[in-house]
């Protein structure tokens, strides 16, 4: 009885233990991810006299002229709108066709679970190993240095996981409610808005993710586009930098004033995502 009795303190001490490390990591790891943003917050206030004295003390001062620089001296504001309008038509174009193409579930007919798996298929295909080609296809065929450009690969690579996320929630849908639907006699376009209204949760998903990853797009923007004037903020970023030295304070202004509107996005928005995410984890 003695020997179970301090077998009891012993278990509960492992679970303890057990409990703070990985507590313990998690708070290493949450530091490492929350620490960038604050040391380039305040990093941005310097000069560039403090910043080369010691790149991780506090501003002696909040110096707001970084900040007055990066709107008076440079073109941020025109990459701010050259992203938006690349991000707002690439996100409208990936909720179309991925939420038809989700709509057509692979078990309706063999030709569109060929035509899933074709889309599907595009995950596994690395990003960068399409710059060269795409390149050279698009140049051959007149379509870099536009506008619209960037809209070909943004959708192209927003397609795949976008129609996997909506196909996996409409196949959550009971299909009763469709053949109840079918037997009452109600058209596509009678039923079209219902499947809307019934999508809004994945949708807000995939605009939200996709909008992330077209407004951080680098790869393609610096590929495809060579004009100053289509440059996206990414790709903008870069300029902010002499022949032999860089101006960090400055730089960092930029940064936090392009990722600031992304970041309130996702803070107000972090829950629609996860609920859309998990929407259609569970079937029945």
């Amino acid at each position: 009885a003695e020997l179970k009795n301090n077998a009891v303190p012993a278990k509960k001490v492992g679970k303890s233990i057990g409990k703070v490390i990985c507590n313990g990591l998690l708070l290493v790891f949450s530091f490492s991810c929350i620490f960038p943003m604050v040391w380039i917050f305040y990093s941005s206030f310097k000069t560039q006299a403090e910043f080369t004295q010691s790149s991780t003390a506090l501003p002696q001062a909040l110096n707001l002229k970084n900040y007055i620089s990066v709107f008076t001296q440079t073109k941020l504001g025109m990459y701010m709108l050259n992203s938006a309008r690349n991000t707002i038509l690439s996100v409208l174009i990936i909720i179309v066709f991925s939420f038809l193409a989700g709509m057509s579930s692979p078990d309706t007919a063999s030709e569109a679970e060929l035509i899933y798996n074709y889309f599907i298929m595009g995950m596994l295909i690395p990003v960068h190993a399409l710059l060269v080609p795409m390149y050279v296809q698009l140049r051959q065929s007149g379509l870099t240095n536009h506008w619209y450009t960037l809209l070909f690969p943004y959708v192209a690579f927003g397609l795949p996981i976008s129609i996997m996320l909506i196909e996996s929630y409409i196949a959550s849908i009971p299909k009763e409610l469709e053949e109840a639907a079918a037997i009452d006699g109600a058209a596509f376009s009678d039923v079209f808005p219902d499947c809307i209204s019934a999508g809004y949760a994945i949708l807000s998903t995939v605009a939200i993710i996709q909008f992330f990853a077209v407004w951080n797009e680098f790869s393609f923007s610096l590929i495809l586009v060579n004009s100053d004037t289509l440059r996206t903020v990414p790709v903008g970023l870069t300029m902010f930098k002499s022949a032999y030295t860089v101006d960090y304070p400055r730089l960092m202004a930029g940064i936090m004033t392009t990722t600031l509107p992304v970041m309130i996005l996702y803070f107000v928005f972090s829950k629609r995502i996860i609920e859309g995410m998990v929407a259609g984890a569970v079937k029945g």
